[in-house]
């Protein structure tokens, strides 16, 4: 199992707050309906400002560490 450690340090180059294409890179690169039905079904908080999905580094690796990515990613083409 990989820790928190591991995760900020691959994620390090992309900025402290990620926009929603930022995100889908993130998991490897999965379809924007795949990313918004992971944030329109409550797994990961994000701001919604102007039209724009706006989600902290922080709370993607929280994301990434959950149990729901853990069961999700196995039904995932791609994978972190």
């Amino acid at each position: 199992m990989k820790n928190q450690e591991y995760y900020e340090q691959l994620f390090e180059p992309y900025p402290d707050v990620v926009t929603l294409d930022e995100f889908r890179a993130i998991l490897g690169g999965i379809g924007e309906t795949t990313a918004r039905k992971i944030l329109h079904g409550n797994h990961i908080k994000y701001f919604f400002i102007r039209s724009t999905y706006r989600i902290p580094k922080v709370w993607v690796i929280e994301y990434v560490l959950s149990e729901h990515y853990a069961e999700y990613r196995q039904t995932l083409k791609v994978q972190v």
